[in-house]
């Protein structure tokens, strides 16, 4: 429905970088596209950052003028032909750059470089997928292997250095290689272009939210990570100048809001410095920011650390909780998790406004459907988590599980699509594939029951907490899974859809058939979500009028104490809590005898 930006006429050479990052499927097999999506692409602003950095220096010569488009297609229809028009009335010089691909983005991102071939337009493909598979298999999947044959060159690795200008310089050749293979070699991302979009792209989000990084790589070794195989164990960093660039440029254009896409930002050891500088661009310029991060579970833990991202402006903080057993979180390799840290975590965030986000993975070995009920009760009960998302254990390409999965020759769905941690893909040790399925959506309704949903506004006001927020996040978080069988961070506002654009291996619906099963479906979300935000409001109303409500608490946010240990179920009924219960006092004990 939208075109691309139409390039200006010009006497001299024009070489379009067209930067598109694919959306997957829907479970109809249309593209999953909204009028305003949830969350940006940071691989597609950082792409964007450096090609105006290649532009501004004129990598292909002072003659040739690089018209730059971005195009995030989760908010956005792709018009291939269009976009082939356009390139071809000013010259045909271009790069099709299909950046960020994730494993349930392959299948689509293959569909929507075929017209582009067909055309004879140069195509080239990173993200994850790819570079993941080339870290961690011994041989070329059998689709990218198919991607290759269509001619369809392959980007490895990250693009900083002047990667990128390598890439364009062969593409105004028509002399694309293969693959072009950075895995290994790291760059510095001190000093880099930085990650920017402009202020049209932004609008299509909602709440006008940007992103960026301010360093890559994680120490840690979980084995369903992917991050770690392609950014590396090795963190790097950009500069606090860096940082006060991004933010300025964004402020331009009014954007303050942003996600930092760092895999864990308390990891990152100028954390410091970074936060001076936020808190001193609010306090000197008046640039109110709104930041969502992610962190470990052990953050509490860095002196000053939370009350510096306070004062920054961070609001919304995303925890890899992950899981509540102790056993189960040995086999993932997640030691930094020890579920005696979370309560005190929890409620040290606490201590501000800011809203709690956590992850929590459904399907680890030791999983049965009576502990993921019992679980879900128990989080609900006594952690101060303002929303989780579920997820299924997914072995997604470029982990060690699913290196280890392929290699063994085990079961994994064959559709990528599916590769999004909303669908199960392998099999369960311990759970019928039936069993999993029901339990994995059961946990969503558990949790964003009304009456849980009414608990935790109750805890937001006593705590003084963001109660619009708060509201924004119950509702959605609430619909989309119950209601749309869609992950929440995958959800938007009103889906767009083409019928011309289907998966090619299903039918073309009949116009009389699609476009009033279109519009029944989103009048109908419409009104159910509607619905929703209403009855969430009369919920708040009520808990606002009552003169006791700062006043209440439940076992959630009552401050942790020793006690604990011997009364609560997170410690007594959970695999390996008791264990847990052990090594924490060993380790305190010990902490005793070195101070001693």
């Amino acid at each position: 429905m939208h075109a691309p930006p139409q390039a200006a006429h010009s006497d001299g050479n024009i070489f379009h970088l067209i930067l598109i990052t694919p959306t997957k499927y829907d479970e109809d097999g249309y593209p999953l596209v909204w009028w305003r999506s949830v969350l940006p692409s940071n691989s597609l602003a950082t792409l964007n950052g450096l090609g105006r950095d290649c532009r501004d220096r004129h990598v292909l010569g002072a003659d040739v003028k690089i018209q730059l488009t971005a195009i995030d297609e989760a908010n956005r229809i792709v018009q291939p032909r269009k976009i082939i028009k356009m390139v071809q009335r000013d010259g045909g010089k271009c790069l099709i750059a299909l950046v960020g691909v994730q494993s349930n983005q392959f299948p689509r991102a293959i569909d929507l470089a075929q017209p582009f071939l067909s055309a004879g337009l140069p195509v080239c493909l990173g993200g994850f997928h790819v570079s993941g598979c080339f870290a961690m298999l011994p041989e070329t999947t059998p689709e990218i292997q198919a991607a290759m044959d269509q001619g369809i060159a392959l980007f490895l690795g990250e693009a900083e250095e002047g990667r990128l200008d390598e890439i364009l310089r062969d593409a105004y050749a028509n002399q694309l290689k293969p693959v072009y293979d950075y895995l290994g070699k790291l760059p510095s991302i001190a000093g880099a272009p930085i990650p920017i979009l402009d202020e049209e792209d932004i609008k299509r989000t909602m709440g006008w939210i940007s992103s960026f990084d301010v360093g890559r790589g994680c120490p840690y070794t979980c084995s369903f990570c992917t991050i770690i195989n392609v950014h590396g164990r090795k963190s790097r960093f950009r500069t606090a100048e860096d940082l006060e660039k991004i933010v300025i440029e964004n402020d331009v254009q009014g954007i303050r809001q942003f996600f930092v896409t760092d895999d864990n930002l308390a990891r990152n050891k100028n954390w410091a410095a970074l936060f001076d500088t936020l808190i001193r661009l609010r306090e000197e310029r008046g640039i109110v920011l709104e930041l969502s991060v992610q962190v470990d579970t052990r953050c509490h833990q860095i002196p000053g650390f939370i009350d510096k991202a306070a004062a920054a402006g961070v609001n919304t903080v995303f925890i890899g909780l992950e899981n509540i057993n102790s056993d189960n979180l040995a086999t993932t390799g997640k030691a930094q998790n020890r579920i005696t840290d979370y309560r005190e975590m929890l409620l040290a965030w606490k201590k501000y406004p800011v809203t709690i986000c956590a992850g929590y993975i459904v399907g680890l070995p030791f999983d049965t459907v009576e502990s993921l009920m019992r679980d879900v009760e128990i989080i609900k009960r006594e952690l101060a988590i303002d929303h989780i998302f579920f997820t299924m254990l997914t072995p997604l390409p470029g982990s060690a599980d699913h290196a280890r999965i392929y290699q063994s020759g085990e079961w994994m769905d064959p559709d990528l699509t599916r590769y999004n941690t909303n669908f199960r893909v392998i099999h369960h040790p311990q759970m019928t594939d039936q069993e999993w399925d029901d339990a994995y959506r059961e946990m969503w309704r558990r949790y964003y029951s009304w009456d849980h949903m009414e608990r935790m506004l109750r805890r937001t006001h006593a705590l003084r907490g963001d109660i619009r927020k708060t509201l924004e996040y119950l509702g959605w978080y609430h619909h989309f899974p119950i209601n749309l069988g869609l992950h929440p961070l995958e959800g938007g506002l009103v889906q767009l859809r083409s019928r011309l654009d289907r998966r090619p291996s299903l039918p073309r619906e009949h116009p009389l058939i699609f476009y009033p099963k279109y519009v029944f479906r989103e009048l109908r979300d419409m009104l159910t979500f509607w619905r929703i935000v209403q009855r969430m409001r009369k919920i708040n109303a009520r808990i606002a009028a009552d003169t006791g409500r700062l006043a209440y608490r439940d076992e959630a946010i009552t401050p942790p104490s020793a006690q604990d240990f011997d009364d609560l179920a997170l410690y007594k009924d959970t695999r390996g809590g008791r264990e847990a219960v052990a090594k924490a006092a060993e380790r305190k004990a010990a902490q005793r005898r070195r101070v001693a």
